[in-house]
């Protein structure tokens, strides 16, 4: 079994049965198709090399912000089909995927949490679905992975407000899984726990119990894929986009 390999701004590092994959653009950890795209070839490369699970989790600061919206206001159509192309390709990756989320877990980022099978937080880390506040419909098929998550109510006020959860409250919602101190040191235990048991069964189990889950975010990204195209046509989206950038409160008028 080889140490590690690595997929441009994505590495990965085999620490016995468990693989670790980082994403390397700290601090905020912003994903771009090429980012995924790395982590999809990352996983691939750790179950040929037969890895069991895998920790996903990112250098810096926060574990993932999402798509730079003050660096790329309007992604054309086409790139958000390979963006989402690549986030179903993670949903259906071969391994179990648990996530260690330091710091912050927003927008597409807490898509991208939610993609994996398991999340482990600290207290302090945050989540927020920041979309509404961004005059944004949801993506990254958070539209079938949060209300899995927490339930069809939770979610509903989640996307709607877009406010920010710490860690204490997302494990009481079931959002995190468990909580550590070191969320990376949290999620190798957990994952070294999965890599113990019967890789042919862990395999078959997720296969049952993510096979509705995979068709419903095919589903989900066709759908938020339209409407995220429709509303960044809007003056809301500049609106929320420009208040994020000089952080301050968005003035929002329906149009």
């Amino acid at each position: 079994m080889s140490a590690g390999a690595a997929f441009g701004d994505v590495t990965a590092a085999v620490v016995g049965p468990v693989v670790e994959i980082e994403l390397h653009r700290p601090p905020a950890n912003y994903f771009d198709a090429v980012l995924l795209g790395g982590v999809v070839e990352a996983v691939g490369w750790a179950a040929a090399e037969g890895c069991r699970a895998v920790v996903l989790c990112s250098e810096g600061r926060h574990f993932c912000a999402g798509l730079d919206f003050g660096r790329t206001s309007r992604p054309e159509a086409d790139q958000l089909v390979t963006l989402y192309d690549r986030a179903l390709a993670l949903v259906d990756g071969p391994l179990p995927v648990v996530v260690a989320v330091q710091g912050a877990a927003v927008g597409g980022g807490l898509g991208l949490a939610l993609a994996g099978d398991f999340r482990v937080g600290s207290p302090a880390s945050r989540f927020s679905a920041n979309f509404a506040r961004l005059g944004l419909h949801q993506g990254f098929g958070i539209s079938r992975t949060l209300p899995l998550v927490i339930g069809h109510q939770r979610a509903l006020e989640l996307l709607t407000t877009g406010r920010r959860i710490d860690g204490t409250e997302a494990l009481a919602i079931g959002l995190c899984d468990r909580l550590a101190e070191d969320p990376r040191v949290g999620a190798h235990g957990l994952a070294a726990e999965l890599a113990a048991s019967a890789p042919l069964a862990v395999a078959a189990i997720r296969r049952t119990l993510r096979a509705d889950l995979v068709a419903g975010f095919a589903a989900a990204v066709e759908h938020e894929r339209a409407e995220q195209l429709h509303l960044m046509g809007t003056a809301d989206f500049a609106e929320g986009v420009a208040a994020s950038l000089e952080r301050r409160p968005p003035r929002f008028e329906g149009r």
